[in-house]
């Protein structure tokens, strides 16, 4: 679990506006973010696959072709 150690600044009207964090835990935050991201890129990608697979060789000559 993530421990984060949030400052609030208020606005003039004493509403939270604005968070400062410690830069490695938002660096640390932001790594968690990309790491969730990917897996539910995996995860839609696994929803969308077929099982088809074809050899990287033939992928590279279909996109020269394509890009000729």
């Amino acid at each position: 679990m993530l421990t984060v150690h949030p400052q609030y600044i208020k606005d003039t009207n004493g509403n939270k506006s604005l968070v400062i964090l410690p830069a490695k835990e938002f660096d640390t935050l932001m790594e968690e973010l990309e790491d969730i991201e990917d897996i539910r890129l995996y995860d839609e990608a696994k929803k969308e696959d077929t099982g088809e697979r074809i050899l990287f060789s033939d992928y590279l000559k279909n996109r020269k072709t394509k890009n000729a």
